[in-house]
């Protein structure tokens, strides 16, 4: 029977130690960027700004955003985040916000690619609001993480 509970001890100590490491390389990114015209490519002028804040679970690859806008043009009639790219370039939307209408506040949460993960948390991804009068994107921001 001591060596039975000696075993079992031995299994709950080491399972533990197995929580405890795996837990310890989980984190909860936290994210954010500010929203304003002179930051689309090429850079527009208008009162329009806004900001997102986000975390995104390194454990689970889950990104939860919310995002806040107004002054534009015109209403939205696009949004996504947008990746890789630096401040000043281009690129593709990796997560469109599919609500309609589009109107602030936006809340979601999207499952990331390791890829789009990585672009993410190495500072390449952007968020724009797009407008009739700005098809391109009437307002931008480089997600950034929290320091």
């Amino acid at each position: 029977m001591k060596n039975l509970t000696t075993f079992v001890r031995t299994v709950v100590a080491a399972s533990a130690l197995a929580f405890v490491s795996l837990a310890a390389h989980a984190e909860i990114v936290k994210l954010h960027a500010t929203l304003k015209t002179a930051w689309e490519v090429p850079a527009k002028e208008g009162p329009g700004h806004g900001k997102v804040t986000a975390t995104f679970d390194t454990d689970t690859n889950l990104f939860t955003y919310h995002i806040e806008y107004s002054d534009l043009s015109g209403p939205a009639v696009a949004a996504h985040f947008h990746g890789p790219a630096t401040e000043t370039t281009a690129a593709p939307p990796v997560v469109f916000i599919k609500t309609k209408p589009i109107v602030s506040p936006i809340d979601g949460t999207a499952t990331l690619t390791p890829e789009q993960a990585k672009d993410l948390l190495d500072e390449k991804w952007y968020f724009n609001v797009h407008t009739a009068a700005n098809p391109g994107g009437e307002i931008r921001g480089q997600v950034l993480k929290v320091k």
